[in-house]
């Protein structure tokens, strides 16, 4: 597109005033999709003052269009410029109004609140969770690998029975102190007092609190002959980060047994049908535990997917990228979902990066698997989960250095997918990504494969 006529239109229209030269190359550059960095080493100027030019430029715009212009957002209020027409600004910004981008300013980091622009939907996910949680007496489990969403999901459950005046209680094992999981009944009075808590109803524990009946069915008769007869609503009780638990196998098994009764309750007695439970845990931990199957097989069981292309376009649209609207091929797009595979948390810290302007997309995908990338602190945590377990480690590495996918062993497959760190396409195993095939390659390149080691495989 021939910017002039673009360019004499904002001086005429808009701003009533020339653009100086440094306007004129920050904005040509930046319909470009140009960094400030890559305009300043062009221009010979320093980044510091191309990014003030910038931002004076953009706010002066704004001034003049009574719309939000940014830098990101430049194809979407002038895409449709028609320099034959003199209304065309102010057909384009009231489509702007109608649909504003939100641009995040802080980087992405834990769960996202209810109300968040940047929650994409998975469906059926949501539906099938949303539907789930008003069936009397039902439990859900929603398990997937570190920093894929469970949180964000939970959040949006919780906002979606808040009309309902449904109660909502979030008990998180990670608040727990070490001297409280020591226990079974250290760990189970912990649990009463603080859904006592959070359901403003005083603490009776030593009225229900038998040292001769157990402390699984005190608890029971706590929630049976207390808690649940004060509500006249029924109660989400969610559990976050179960696998804390693990580490105290005896404990874990006796607590979730303990919850699997409850839930069976539901079936013949009224009663119980107002507790609606909601289980979430990283599957991480089945490699650290040896496990052979999921220790929750309770209720509805829900695995969070990657997401698709499509997601990852809608969620580069909220972050205000350009290449994501309209009906364009976006090959920028392709090389991100190649790269990372659609990760939630890696989609969203890629766009974030992207759409701050601090690096190029060029730049950012050839150092994606480095010790210098910005995935570095995700790759080495998943690294050092491996370096656990040596034997898995030799499997991901005939994984990663195959062309056509691997046949692995079953328990092996099972806890390289719960590590997330491959998919597998009936009994082959790939990598899940090109950042994963690469970094792990060069990561496990000297690994000792020794033949007692092999021979397992």
């Amino acid at each position: 597109m021939n910017l002039n006529p673009l360019l004499n239109a904002i001086e005429h229209q808009v701003l009533s005033r020339s653009l100086t030269p440094i306007e004129r190359f920050v904005f040509t550059q930046s319909w470009d999709g140009r960094t400030y960095n890559d305009i300043a080493r062009v221009s010979g100027y320093d980044s510091v003052y191309v990014k003030q030019i910038g931002s004076q430029l953009w706010q002066d715009l704004s001034d003049g269009l009574s719309t939000k212009v940014t830098k990101k957002n430049l194809h979407i209020v002038f895409g449709s410029f028609d320099s034959d027409s003199t209304s065309s600004f102010s057909v384009v910004t009231t489509s702007l109004e109608v649909d504003r981008l939100v641009v995040p300013v802080e980087m992405p980091s834990g769960p996202l609140p209810a109300d968040s622009p940047l929650y994409v939907e998975r469906p059926p996910i949501e539906t099938l969770v949303y539907e789930e949680i008003e069936k009397p007496g039902c439990a859900i489990c929603i398990q997937a690998p570190h920093k894929t969403g469970k949180n964000s999901l939970l959040n949006q459950l919780f906002a979606r029975v808040r009309p309902l005046d449904y109660h909502t209680v979030s008990i998180d094992f990670q608040e727990a102190d070490t001297s409280i999981l020591s226990s079974l009944d250290r760990l189970l009075r912990w649990f009463c007092a603080n859904v006592s808590h959070q359901l403003s109803l005083p603490n009776r524990l030593s009225d229900y609190w038998d040292e001769d009946m157990g402390s699984k069915v005190s608890c029971k008769l706590y929630f049976e002959g207390y808690l649940l007869s004060q509500l006249d609503k029924p109660v989400v009780l969610a559990f976050n980060e179960v696998h804390h638990l693990f580490d105290r196998p005896d404990i874990a098994r006796d607590f979730l047994s303990m919850l699997r009764v409850w839930h069976e309750q539901a079936r013949f007695v009224e009663l119980w049908q107002t507790l609606r439970l909601v289980l979430l845990y990283g599957t991480e931990q089945s490699v650290r535990l040896k496990i052979e199957r999921s220790p929750l097989p309770i209720g509805l069981s829900v695995r969070l997917p990657p997401f698709d292309r499509a997601q990852v376009r809608e969620l580069a649209r909220r972050y205000g990228l350009p290449w994501a609207e309209g009906d364009a091929e976006a090959p920028e797009l392709d090389r991100i979902t190649t790269t990372i595979g659609g990760h939630p948390y890696l989609a969203n810290l890629t766009l974030y990066h992207l759409s701050q302007d601090n690096i190029s997309l060029e730049t950012l995908l050839q150092t994606a698997p480095t010790q210098t990338g910005i995935y570095r602190n995700y790759l080495r945590d998943r690294l050092a989960t491996l370096h656990d377990d040596p034997m898995l480690m030799v499997a991901l590495q005939k994984v990663v250095t195959a062309d056509n996918g691997v046949e692995l062993e079953a328990l092996t497959a099972y806890k390289l997918e719960s590590l997330g760190v491959i998919r597998l396409d009936g009994n082959r195993a790939f990598p899940t990504c090109q950042l994963d095939r690469l970094y792990f390659r060069e990561q496990l390149a000297n690994l000792d494969t020794n033949a007692s080691v092999m021979s397992r495989f």
